[in-house]
């Protein structure tokens, strides 16, 4: 019954949809429509309706309801509870549920509380945003019912892919979503924004808050994705080019594009045209994604379909939304005012330059990863990976680390060198002094040495705005703007340190073999059989030291899962302030000796510790915006009641 409710409740949010898109661009007309006053309730009971259905969802897979196909598919009685409620998304049907349920509280909420736009954006907005909702909800109810009944009904599930077993699926994919799916908030934005010819400072600043929640919800998961693929697979590696992650990165790069936009129109006027494309496509960048996970045309952990009909629909959303917004774009780009002027050296013009920068690298990461797809398309088969992808994006991204720590010392519309100059000189030194260095004492590449180099000075140039103001009443977003930059220097840090210094040994030992790597020293005591819920492994004991220190045990595993059957390697990882000692247990040799991998790897933590003080920084300036809207709504609240008690007097 459970799964029909969930059913029924999904048809309803669809016909709600419908009504939404219909009294949505009704009512953006001239003169409105009589049916626009149901768009905002219409939006906001789509929401509650669209969360009972991905509930009743969860609540078959937390009892392992066999009867409804998808649990039967992808979930199994003995898998333990946290991973029975992480299979209701870790699928297509159900991660699909989940996208529609985002974009729809989305929508709710943004008819719920948002009143600073005129009626008539609002009205087009919102019907934009239920146009993209009805494809999708069509396209799940078409071809992807996640309620769909099995009969008979088996005696026990499949289960989950062995690699989604792991506390990493339950963080990952939602935060990613949010991210994805927020950016449709912009898309609709921009289009409501077009329709009204209605783009101003204003739109922007309604528009930069839902702009940054996406952005930092996706810097997390992307994050929290790095992460788990680093320990997960037992490759060693935290970033693989991998067209799905490319799929993550992508819109991660016009957000970051759309946000600096839309805060140079918001606080100067200026950007129009830039904020309105940058828009549209971050989100085609999500839709790509979305297009090259769902598919079928990707062979990979991250890819759920292998339907082609299913990336057929999706292509044909595709083009019908990113396409149409193009051509609306074309027709009404020239109504757009060119907002006010500013000089190159200014604050606005470095970020121009850094958006310009960010654009360079979505299109060299989206060549990189449709090239491939393209060859195969002729039977010629390419692998496109790091020796395209990094020094290709250096290009850009090495002088756009130059224009991050100058560019916020800047003044708006005009500057002069002379101002920031000692700022830009104590930068520049500590810079040269640490390139000096490290080329001294090692022998690195060229990227790494670069890299560890520029990370010192961003790192100090990071909080150079700060200089001169009282700490304590400095506004919120100047905070977060320093605190993510600072983390980009972090990350930046980790990534070059890891590149530079890292090391590997991959031997056959058996018990009482010591194994040197770095400074650690790690013995190999005894490989045991262990087992858990759903899956038994061989387990490697090992007693590490580092610099002949206090020995520590680590116990890296070899896991077989049964339901579904599959291997996994489940690595041992001893953290330390400057880096990780990460060991992987292989398989047994012929002589009885088993394989280990292990890694030092120099202040590789430091890459998402980094990424998570970029979205700290980015939360910072959300919190801000925030409060700072709801004082200045108070403010005019305020005003406006004294102003109506100041005619009442006069009247009287």
């Amino acid at each position: 019954m459970i799964a029909e409710i969930g059913l029924a409740a999904l048809w309803l949010a669809a016909a709600l949809a419908v009504l939404q898109l219909l009294g949505g661009f009704l009512g953006a007309r001239e003169g409105g429509s009589a049916i626009s006053v149901l768009v905002r309730p219409a939006a906001v009971l789509q929401a509650g309706l669209c969360a009972v259905s991905f509930g009743a969802l969860v609540y078959a897979f937390a009892v392992t309801d066999l009867s409804v196909k998808l649990v039967a598919t992808h979930s199994h009685s003995m898998k333990p509870l946290a991973f029975k409620l992480s299979g209701a998304w870790a699928n297509h049907e159900g991660s699909m549920l989940l996208w529609i349920t985002v974009m729809a509280l989305s929508g709710g909420l943004i008819a719920l509380i948002e009143r600073r736009l005129p009626d008539r954006m609002m009205m087009a907005t919102l019907g934009a945003q239920a146009c993209v909702a009805v494809g999708f909800y069509l396209f799940i109810l078409l071809s992807s019912n996640p309620f769909e009944r099995l009969s008979p009904v088996p005696a026990d599930g499949n289960g989950l892919n062995p690699l989604l077993q792991d506390m990493g699926v339950s963080f990952h994919p939602p935060t990613l979503y949010i991210g994805y799916v927020g950016l449709s908030v912009a898309f609709s934005f921009a289009v409501g924004a077009l329709l009204t010819r209605n783009v101003t400072p204003e739109f922007a600043r309604v528009m930069r808050p839902w702009v940054l929640v996406s952005w930092i919800f996706l810097t997390i998961g992307i994050v929290a994705g790095s992460y788990w693929a680093y320990y997960e697979l037992g490759w060693g590696g935290w970033w693989f080019w991998d067209p799905v992650e490319n799929a993550s990165l992508m819109p991660w790069l016009a957000a970051t594009a759309l946000l600096h936009s839309a805060s140079v129109l918001a606080a100067r006027d200026a950007l129009r045209t830039w904020t309105i494309m940058l828009g549209v496509i971050a989100f085609s960048m999500s839709m790509l994604g979305t297009f090259l996970v769902r598919s079928g045309i990707l062979t990979s952990v991250h890819a759920f379909a292998v339907d082609p009909e299913r990336g057929s629909f999706i292509l044909a959303l595709l083009a019908l939304y990113i396409g149409g917004a193009l051509v609306l774009f074309a027709l009404r780009a020239n109504t757009i005012a060119e907002g006010e002027r500013f000089s190159l050296l200014s604050r606005e013009g470095a970020l121009v330059v850094n958006n310009v920068g960010l654009s360079a690298i979505l299109g060299i990461v989206l060549l990189g990863t449709l090239y491939p797809l393209l060859t195969e398309a002729f039977d010629v088969r390419v692998s496109v990976g790091p020796p395209y992808f990094n020094p290709v994006s250096a290009i850009f991204f090495l002088p756009m680390l130059l224009i991050l720590a100058v560019g916020p010392l800047l003044r708006w519309r005009k500057d002069s060198f002379d101002r920031i100059k000692w700022p830009v000189i104590i930068a520049g030194v500590a810079t040269l002094a640490a390139l000096t260095a490290v080329a001294a004492f090692s022998e690195i590449g060229l990227l790494p040495l670069l890299g560890l180099a520029m990370a010192v000075g961003v790192a100090i140039a990071s909080f150079m705005p700060l200089k001169g103001r009282n700490l304590l009443r400095t506004p919120l977003p100047v905070w977060g703007m320093c605190v993510a930059h600072f983390g980009i220097a972090v990350a930046l840090f980790g990534v070059a340190a890891d590149t530079a210094y890292q090391q590997e040994r991959l031997v056959a030992a058996s018990a009482g073999d010591v194994v040197e790597i770095g400074p650690w020293q790690a013995t190999l005591t005894s490989i045991s059989p262990v087992a858990g819920p759903n899956w038994t492994a061989m387990q490697g004991d090992l007693l590490v030291s580092y610099e002949s220190g206090p020995q520590q045990d680590v116990h890296p595993q070899a896991r077989s899962f049964w339901a579904p059957p599959g291997e996994t390697s489940e690595v041992a990882l001893l953290t330390r302030w400057n880096g990780q000692l990460y060991v992987a247990l292989g398989n047994m040799a012929e002589d009885g000796r088993w394989q280990l991998r292990l890694w030092w790897k120099p202040f590789v933590t430091y890459i998402w510790y980094g990424g998570l003080l970029i979205a700290l920084g980015g939360a910072l300036s959300l919190l801000g915006r925030v409060v700072g809207d709801v004082r200045r709504r108070r403010t005019e609240v305020r005003d406006e009641t004294r102003r109506a008690e100041e005619a009442e007097l006069a009247r009287a």
